[in-house]
């Protein structure tokens, strides 16, 4: 393996990272990093084939470049950030510059560790990680596995370097699937809740625009209540419910239309299909 290059650096302000690929969910990684302190604008280079997402990341004080080879010759933590299709390529292309002193850490749905390390030298360390779209406002749910050859000096950089975009959690590679059924996915069950609320209201006569911003901050109240307290759930919800109140008479109506049965099947399909997409 080729030697370490002489910026190498396991400092947080001395680390340079890579961007291969600099589309959203990368986009909001690198807010999240630069907002927490945790690497200078100046240390990230990020590429793409044209200038469309570049312009913000140069906005943000960061380089950018057209060349992928560029973006491993001048990093040691290596972000794979495009679209799954093009990957395989893509690895053809940085093989030659990779390392034993990179780190690999691919954003890339449906593509394997093991894939990842078939298509780079047999000493790359590489780590996977599966965010959500909240990490673009640094309140993000992400899950990361890692490589055989990665070990827990690497594991605990990623986490201390993710932690600045939200709740970061090491998990077997087997449950990055269910956290796509579940976080990845789940977002969007959320904004359905949330839009369903939201029209509650305006039934009754709340306008629009009011009702909106109202059932957002009762998803965000409730769900800091959950990180907070670290009691279950259902202990939460037994709280709110007075005998004979308002709460249970509308939560018998949700029980009425098989909400919980409906959001179990949800997380399943959305798991099955990312399973099946890691397949194709």
């Amino acid at each position: 393996a080729p030697g370490a290059w002489p910026w190498v650096a396991m400092e947080a302000s001395e680390l340079w990272v890579g961007f291969v690929g600099a589309g959203r969910m990368a986009g909001g990684l690198v807010r999240g990093l630069l907002q927490a302190g945790k690497v200078p604008a100046s240390n990230i280079l990020a590429s793409a084939p044209s200038d469309k997402n570049l312009d913000a990341w140069r906005e943000l004080g960061c380089r950018t470049t057209h060349c992928n080879l560029e973006v491993v010759h001048r990093s040691t933590l290596v972000f794979l950030a495009t679209k799954p299709h093009i990957l395989p390529g893509v690895l053809e292309e940085i093989r030659p510059a990779v390392g034993s002193h990179h780190i690999v850490v691919s954003l890339v749905a449906g593509v394997t560790i093991q894939t990842l390390q078939r298509l780079l030298p047999p000493w790359t360390k590489v780590l996977r990680i599966m965010p959500n779209l909240p990490c673009v406002v640094q309140a993000g749910a992400m899950v990361f596995s890692r490589g055989s050859n990665a070990g827990d000096e690497e594991a605990a950089l990623l986490k201390s370097l993710l932690s600045s975009c939200g709740l970061c959690e090491e998990v077997p590679e087997s449950y990055i699937d269910i956290h796509t059924g579940l976080s990845g996915s789940g977002v969007a069950y959320v904004y359905l809740f949330a839009e369903a609320l939201a029209e509650g209201a305006v039934k009754m006569g709340m306008p629009g625009a009011l009702a909106s911003r109202i059932a957002a901050q009762t998803l965000l109240g409730a769900a800091k209540m959950l990180l907070e307290t670290g009691e279950h759930p259902a202990k939460l919800r037994g709280d709110v419910c007075t005998p004979g109140g308002t709460t249970i008479y509308a939560l018998h109506q949700l029980e009425k239309g098989a909400l919980r049965a409906t959001v179990m099947d949800a997380v399943e399909a959305a798991t099955n299909r990312a399973c099946d997409m890691a397949k194709d």
